[in-house]
């Protein structure tokens, strides 16, 4: 169980619930302070002040006056008319994420929805009622209005929702899931779009699974390592010690780790003086990618525990303050930075899987194949990754450097955050489909180069490898070998394996 209070939601509870579905529900503190906040938003609507969203219209419309009367029609009007997303409906693990975000967000008191609203949106999220969410249409400010309005449209009655592997109308998914569906009353359609969470969520998510990768990419540049008998004098403390950046030391020192005791590694000058850069340069160019990786991390811990709606609620002042916290530019600017690191991995993993494929630069047999010429052997899986990396080049362009003017240029600078969350994401499962080739590719090389030996920690994923994926001696589908290394880094076996020998991989 998931405790929600506002401000201590993890990344590894956000997974928990979003892929295990984990239950939630909220605390006693959150409950007190939702309430509060509530009331003072039914005393704004009594009282008639004037605040946006509440006694007010939207956007443009925000100088237009809303009788207390009109208040319910306003925020059902509110969502019906922003629920125009475009394109393929979001994974229900990205909607349990975006469900998830935005009760975080509800409950740390500051938003004035009602209780009674907060605990149907946790109803749907424990029994598995997935609204249908289409992953395009986000402008990221003011907040993901368009993926949020189709959250809350089942919640009223209408859209459509997936429950028990069935997509229905919304109406029919709470009724066959027992949840009563409810009547928004002031303020609580904005409370509930106005926000970050269907970027956070994908971003969320994609930052995750970005750690693991970059932990399998150490681990395929270790096997590289091996079927190159790569120059381990490179990974050297000292090397890195005199250019201290973290992720930098970091990598070579767990890379040193892995090959511990290996027979296939070499030292300067046994064999030839120095590797080629995508060897060599290792520890450079993955260190760099894991900086970026964490301050991107660190960033999504702050804004799942934020408050990104409009106006705030400030039950200590009795205040309800028009802001910008909804708009999308720290994510945005931050999973454009997670595409671009995690692009340059697959870069340098296209590059060391070249090097094995091409005879004059391996000294393997062309292809990593006998009998080349009959057999292509693993030709064709380099053209794969070099078309993956090239698509991810142009993903990687940054979705933050344009803005288009929206709501009668009242909104006039958006971030397209969500569109960069989306960008990322993709980049990320290019990214792990080279890795599973490199690691396919590095473990064949490995066989044809004469297994002396392995690393402590390599020496239980190649292992692993072929239990699956047995020595390439003759042509067969390679497809089918490739899922089972993808698999195999998807369900962590690769870091668990590696991690049995040599310990924790730090990140």
């Amino acid at each position: 169980m998931v405790t929600i209070t506002g401000n201590t939601l993890t990344l590894e509870e956000v997974v928990r619930v979003c892929r295990l579905n984990e239950q939630v529900e909220l605390s006693n503190g959150a409950i007190e302070k939702i309430l509060k906040s509530r009331k003072i938003v039914d005393d704004f609507v009594d009282n008639g002040d004037v605040v946006y969203g509440i006694t007010t219209g939207f956007g443009k419309f925000s100088d237009v006056s809303i009788s207390k009367e009109e208040s319910k029609l306003l925020q059902k009007n509110l969502i019906i008319t922003h629920a125009v997303g475009a394109g393929k409906p979001f994974a229900n693990e990205v909607v349990r994420g975006i469900m998830l975000l935005r009760v975080n967000n509800l409950a740390k008191g500051y938003s004035g929805a009602k209780l009674e609203t907060i605990e149907t949106l946790i109803q749907m999220l424990n029994k598995k009622v997935h609204p249908i969410i289409p992953e395009k249409g986000s402008l990221g400010a003011s907040g993901d209005l368009a993926p949020l309005s189709h959250m809350v449209l089942p919640m009223i009655g209408l859209g459509e929702a997936e429950y028990e592997g069935v997509v229905m109308s919304g109406e029919e998914a709470m009724k066959k899931a027992d949840i009563p569906v409810v009547e928004l009353t002031s303020k609580e359609g904005l409370a509930l779009i106005n926000g970050t969470q269907a970027m956070t969520s994908v971003g969320a998510l994609a930052i995750y699974d970005a750690i693991n990768l970059i932990k399998v990419s150490d681990i395929a540049a270790a096997l590289s390592f091996e079927a190159h008998n790569g120059i381990v004098t490179a990974l050297d403390h000292k090397v890195h010690k005199v250019r201290p950046h973290k992720g930098q030391m970091d990598t070579a020192k767990i890379i040193l780790n892995m090959l511990n005791n290996s027979k296939m590694t070499t030292k300067q000058g046994e064999i030839r003086v120095q590797d080629a850069y995508s060897l060599r340069c290792t520890p450079q160019v993955h260190g760099a990618s894991k900086d970026a990786i964490n301050y991107v991390k660190d960033k999504v811990e702050i804004e799942i525990n934020s408050v990104t709606d409009n106006p705030i609620i400030f039950p200590e002042t009795l205040e309800g303050i028009s802001g910008g916290n909804f708009h999308g530019q720290p994510m945005a600017l931050s999973f454009d930075f997670l595409g671009i690191a995690l692009a340059e991995l697959a870069n340098i993993s296209e590059r060391r899987l070249e090097r094995l494929v091409n005879p004059s630069l391996s000294g393997l047999p062309a292809f990593l194949v006998e009998k080349g010429g009959l057999n292509s052997g693993f030709m064709i899986v380099q053209y794969s990754a070099a078309s993956l990396v090239s698509e991810n080049k142009v993903l990687a362009h940054p979705a933050s450097v344009d803005s288009i003017p929206s709501s009668g240029n009242q909104e006039d600078h958006v971030s397209m955050g969500t569109i960069a969350a989306r960008k990322a994401r993709e980049i990320m499962e290019n990214v792990r489909r080279v890795l599973s080739m490199e690691i396919m590719c590095a473990c064949q090389g490995i066989d044809l180069r004469g297994n002396k030996g392995l690393g402590d920690g390599t020496k239980s994923v190649y292992e692993a490898v072929r239990k699956l994926v047995p020595t390439l001696d003759e042509d067969r589908p390679l497809y089918e070998d490739i899922n089972k290394c993808e698999q195999l880094i998807i369900d962590e076996t690769i870091i668990k394996e590696c991690e049995k020998q040599i310990g924790v991989i730090e990140f």
